[in-house]
């Protein structure tokens, strides 16, 4: 079982490679929250399966991938699940990590992605050939620029996404994150 990410207001857990591929491929199967201190009232990755499609082709290949992959973002106070995390992939042969979530839309403006994030790159920044974290996000994506301007990132250029079109590149350290 992962180590799960405990923030103030959050824990992150990893969904595990079985459970990952069940939710992707059967989402309605209730059985992956059998056992959990959890709920998914908000049907978060159920009825859109967000990085589902391009996280679980990966971990059906190579199931050592998954550590990276996708986490609940569950309230503490109520247990419910309120969004997700996950890296696009291990750390390349340069060293940078990507990230993306999504918050459920009720809660939103709360502070709960910058949480998130904080929690998700203060846990690998510790993990062995992570030397640059990375953030995309579209121009236009206004709550999105300022919580990695909240940051600090630098913007370091632009890059065109297949599927969600032209994206702004922001990068840091993992050396400058473990200062601030």
């Amino acid at each position: 079982m992962a180590e799960i990410i405990e923030t103030n207001r959050l824990q992150l857990h990893l969904i595990e490679t079985l459970e990952l591929v069940t939710l992707f491929e059967e989402p309605e199967n209730l059985a992956i929250y059998s056992g959990k201190a959890f709920k998914n009232p908000h049907r978060v990755l159920m009825d859109n399966s967000g990085p589902l499609k391009w996280r679980v082709p990966q971990v059906k290949i190579n199931p050592e991938l998954n550590i990276w992959f996708v986490r609940w973002i569950v309230l503490k106070e109520t247990n419910e699940i309120i969004g997700s995390i996950s890296f696009h992939a291990a750390p390349d042969d340069n060293g940078m990590i990507e990230i993306g979530y999504e918050i459920a839309e009720e809660f939103r403006n709360r502070g709960y992605g910058s949480e998130a994030l904080k929690g998700m790159w203060e846990w690998v920044i510790d993990q062995p050939g992570v030397r640059t974290l990375r953030y995309t996000v579209s121009a236009e994506n206004l709550a999105s620029v300022a919580v990695i301007n909240k940051f600090g990132f630098e913007h370091v250029g632009q890059q065109i996404d297949e599927e969600d079109g032209p994206e702004e590149i922001y990068e840091m350290s993992a050396e400058i994150f473990k200062t601030i």
